[in-house]
């Protein structure tokens, strides 16, 4: 067992987020980067989220940060260094997945060539074997990510089936992603795998603006987060995914395909340029886009010692009707609506626009509660489709959500061919 019977303060923390992975183990192998502290972070966002974490450290990680500040952090034992036994067998046949964070161009070189001469590169290729995920999340200069021996060693490691998280390039250095990138693709790849590979997905996501003058605009509270989860959660998936969005504080994925829009016409037209020049399998309409535009724009800036003002509204475009004349694939939309906990009237309201927009499937969420829905990280909705499927998928993060949509999708692409 790799596990420590006896309680340990690391299961002080787990589950306090979400349970959805209880009984999932994960493996890391620490290497040798300044990045390194980072990932202690990620790594407790995984017991928080229920999952079992073990690490093995290269030598060098050790030189960076004492393997006991992770034994403490992670609550199993850490393996530096194995000498003829079978630590990183066992290791293998318990964990479900391996990633390597920070992956340095030296382990990334090693693991290509199949170099096992430390525990890091030695237990990756043994996961590798067993036919385990495998997930990269590079970190190093810029002048060695773009190296040829890199890049080479990359297109190996990708026909293996090894997945990477994208760093993000900026000042010179190719730089680690974000943690919930990481945790991203570390729970797509461990729980799905690249099972929407060959599938294009168009999302959409945020809320749109109508400006009234230069300064005040009509919008809502929607934060992009159930869109934008979404997108990444089908990208890590193996998707080739493109992402439309209105204005958003939510972090935009660096690696994602992606528009940024502000009205609701510009989401339409950018929406119906891509359907007219890329087949998509499916578009996901997870925007909340303003139903209603100013009938007047006025320019500059609308001086409130004036008095008062009277303002007509007229109505946006139809996204999804609009869509649904020229694509033809799987159409998916969201129905936020004010049912004050009623999930009987809510599927009721849902069917409805189901029918009446032109999709085969849609997620509807009750935006009445605070602790779900617009610019928080939980949703509750109902999953409906077309062929009669319907799922109320309690509250969950919305990474968690975003998973079951995509599951849908997927059955219903299936069931469509």
């Amino acid at each position: 067992m790799l596990r420590e019977p006896e309680f340990h303060p690391a299961d002080e923390i787990r589950g306090m987020t979400s349970n959805h992975l209880r009984g999932v183990k994960i493996g890391f192998g620490l290497t040798g980067s300044v990045a390194i502290y980072r990932i202690i972070d990620v790594m407790r966002e995984l017991i928080r989220r229920g999952a079992d974490v073990y690490a093995v450290m290269s030598k060098a990680a050790t030189e960076l940060i004492n393997p006991t500040l992770i034994e403490w952090a992670i609550g199993s034992k850490v393996l530096t260094e194995f000498k003829g036994e079978v630590g990183h067998v066992s290791l293998s046949k318990e964990v479900s997945s391996f990633t390597i964070a920070p992956a340095t161009a030296d382990i990334i070189s090693k693991l290509a060539h199949g170099i096992c001469d430390n525990p890091v590169s030695l237990t990756a290729v043994n996961v590798l074997g067993l036919g385990k995920p495998v997930t990269l999340v590079p970190a190093m200069h810029s002048g060695l990510w773009y190296s040829p021996p890199v890049n080479e060693a990359m297109k190996k490691l990708s026909e293996f089936g090894v997945v990477v998280v994208p760093p993000d390039v900026s000042s010179g250095r190719a730089k680690l992603p974000e943690n919930d990138d990481i945790l991203a693709a570390i729970e797509a790849v461990t729980l799905r795998g690249r099972d929407l590979k060959d599938l294009k997905i168009l999302v959409t996501a945020g809320p749109t603006r109508e400006y009234l003058d230069r300064v005040r605009f009509l919008s809502n509270a929607s934060s992009g987060k159930m869109g934008i989860a979404i997108a990444r959660e089908a990208y890590f998936r193996g998707a080739d995914v493109t992402l439309v969005h209105g204005p958003t504080s939510a972090r935009i994925p660096h690696y994602v395909r992606s528009f940024s829009v502000t009205t609701t016409e510009d989401m339409l037209n950018v929406l119906l340029s891509e359907v007219r020049s890329r087949e998509y399998d499916a578009v996901v309409l997870a925007a909340a886009p303003a139903d209603f535009k100013f009938k007047k724009y006025f320019g500059g800036k609308i001086k409130s010692e004036e008095g008062s003002l009277t303002v007509e509204l007229e109505p946006t475009p139809k996204i999804s009707l609009s869509l649904r004349r020229e694509f033809s694939g799987l159409l998916v939309g969201f129905a936020a609506e004010v049912v004050d906990g009623d999930m009987n009237k809510l599927a009721e309201l849902a069917l409805d626009k189901l029918e009446k927009r032109g999709f085969d499937i849609i997620i509807a969420n009750d935006v009445s509660r605070g602790d779900v829905g617009f610019t928080v990280d939980y949703n509750e909705v109902v999953l409906i489709s077309k062929r009669g499927y319907k799922e109320l998928v309690s509250k969950s993060l919305k990474e968690v959500v975003a998973r079951k949509i995509l599951d849908l999708i997927k059955e219903e692409l299936k069931n469509a061919r």
